[in-house]
């Protein structure tokens, strides 16, 4: 199992659009391509409260480059990404990594 570890550093202010394009499309477009997830947090105590986290699982590399291209290039996607950023954009940088778990980890 690999789980990739996404956090989403907010434009100044644009975090509640950002959680409401989340919640309101993107999980949905997510779920129709096959990718699911582990989980999304907001930031309680740390270096910004304008990052929105979460983690992707995927059984292979090549399972993750098909499933993620696929959602990249599907139309509704695009729309809709287009439609919710017509107000400025959401996102300032992605952070992005793959992670596998260790021998002695509670998570395989």
């Amino acid at each position: 199992m690999i789980y990739e570890l996404r956090i989403y550093h907010a434009m100044p202010g644009r975090l509640p659009a950002l959680l409401l394009r989340f919640q309101n499309h993107t999980l949905r477009i997510l779920e129709k391509h096959g990718i699911r997830q582990a989980g999304f947090w907001t930031t309680l105590i740390g270096e910004s409260n304008q990052q929105l986290t979460y983690m992707l699982t995927w059984d292979s590399m090549a399972e993750r480059q098909e499933r993620w291209n696929a959602f990249l290039a599907d139309p509704e996607w695009i729309a809709i990404s287009t439609e919710t950023e017509k107000d400025g954009q959401l996102v300032q940088n992605i952070s992005n990594e793959l992670l596998v778990p260790t021998a002695f980890s509670s998570v395989k």
